[in-house]
């Protein structure tokens, strides 16, 4: 699927000259996009920002009650230098992405999304969706609480980071879930819970 090998993304940077104060006054969602690719370094940082390892015990960016991690992240690639279009889904135990469909979803997904176009103008969608029951088995009805709150932090660590890099991003609950579960065949257990369209 890939034009170049994705077993291994750039290393995320971990430092930059861009504050977390600037960021924090800069973020903002904006649903325009100019289209254009992004460069794949561009999409690991962003892919980390939200799950990424983040130190040697394999802890990640954002917290995760109990750290089960019931969190998945998938990118719709669209327009990323040296990636073909289709869906991936991220590894962040070794920060690579798995190929799982080929072709460009950014249309079928934003008629999902309850026909918002501007979210198919994006250069990448990211879908971030959980198995709960990986968090249930050890708190089981305050799951799917800890599961909204971690998809919080995860999501927020993404718009910051596109922020930072001069991306424009969005946030999207709207959308019909079972549709979108089968689009990206996604498990039974597996619920999307957002959508994040990253472009310039």
């Amino acid at each position: 699927m890939a034009d170049r090998n994705v077993d291994k993304l750039p290393a995320p940077h971990l430092e930059s000259s861009f504050s977390l104060e600037k960021a924090l006054a800069s973020r903002r969602t904006l649903r325009s996009f100019v289209g254009g690719p992004l460069t794949l370094h561009d999409v690991a940082q962003l892919l980390w920002a939200a799950q990424g390892i983040s130190n040697l015990d394999g802890l990640r960016t954002a917290p995760s009650a109990g750290a089960l991690f019931p969190l998945e992240l998938h990118l719709l690639a669209g327009e990323v230098e040296g990636l073909a279009a289709g869906l991936y889904r991220y590894d962040a135990k070794h920060h690579t992405l798995a190929p799982e469909r080929k072709g460009d979803l950014r249309t079928a997904v934003a008629r999902l999304a309850l026909d918002q176009d501007w979210i198919g103008q994006s250069s990448v969608i990211f879908v971030v969706s959980a198995v709960c029951s990986r968090t249930a088995v050890k708190y089981g009805d305050r799951a799917k609480r800890y599961i909204h709150m971690e998809v919080g932090h995860a999501s927020q660590n993404l718009l910051l980071q596109a922020t930072a890099l001069e991306l424009r991003s969005a946030i999207v609950g709207a959308f019909d879930d079972d549709h979108l579960r089968e689009l990206l065949g996604l498990p039974e257990d597996e619920q999307p819970l957002i959508l994040l369209p990253v472009g310039h």
